[in-house]
């Protein structure tokens, strides 16, 4: 799906991260996607974030629109063109946004759900929920800003952790055509992201154990970023045979 170049700033990201059992998480993606390893696990996870004033970059207005999203996502690698790719995977979308949702999978890549958010927050404590007026997802995540990582998390250290995911910033969203992947790369112009300390956190779709039997899946870690300037870029999308109805 081709877009224009949208620009705006994100107000607020939460990077919520799972370490998940490789086998568990192919039940979960679709063709051609495969988990990405990192130290031998697959990352999945919720990304909780807050855009303002976004807008068409070549738009001759100033101001542009505000939302609550929620994506579940995964770090993936699929074959295109002869080569490996990496990048996420989102295999669903969930917006405040009215605009979004009827603008979502028609004239913007991928489905969006709409979604009641309620947020508090202060400069160092953030609490958000999620809850899709579909009834299809519930996220929840409370924490406060850190000076590290969980010891047990599996990265080493917060860059190791900034990088993997500033890596990740392709893209591929569900949409409403069975086989087809619209994608969409993120490009920030000051990557920065910092450690979150939560304190709690629930996934109606991450700790459901049809999906991810116990011992398969355990939280890793969260990443926080704030006031940073972006762009989404539209990329080819991707079309999977296999995916496709008889």
């Amino acid at each position: 799906m081709k877009i224009p170049v949208i620009e705006g700033t994100i107000d607020r990201r939460i990077l919520a991260n799972f370490r998940v059992d490789p086998e568990a998480m192919a039940r979960v993606l679709p063709a051609p996607f495969r988990p990405q390893l990192i130290h031998g696990y697959a990352i999945g996870g919720v990304c909780l974030i807050r855009l303002t004033n976004v807008r068409p970059r070549c738009a001759p207005f100033s101001w542009g629109i505000r939302s609550e999203n929620a994506a579940h996502r995964f770090a993936v690698e699929w074959e295109a063109d002869g080569q490996t790719h990496q990048g996420v995977y989102v295999n669903r979308r969930d917006t405040d946004s009215c605009l979004n949702a009827l603008a979502g999978g028609r004239i913007f890549p991928g489905t969006h759900h709409h979604a009641r958010f309620t947020v508090e927050e202060t400069d160092d404590c953030f609490s958000v929920e999620m809850r899709a007026k579909d009834g299809q997802a519930r996220m929840q995540v409370t924490g406060s800003v850190a000076d590290d990582l969980p010891a047990s998390s599996i990265f080493s250290t917060v860059q190791e952790a900034s990088d993997f995911f500033e890596q990740g910033s392709l893209g591929y969203s569900a949409s409403n055509r069975a086989g087809h992947f619209d994608g969409l790369e993120l490009s920030c112009r000051d990557w920065k992201a910092e450690p979150l300390q939560v304190e709690s956190i629930a996934s109606s779709f991450f700790d459901d154990p049809q999906r991810f039997p116990p011992g398969t899946i355990e939280f890793d870690c969260a990443l926080l970023m704030r006031g940073i300037p972006h762009e989404w870029h539209s990329r080819q999308d991707l079309c999977c045979p296999e995916n496709l109805p008889a």
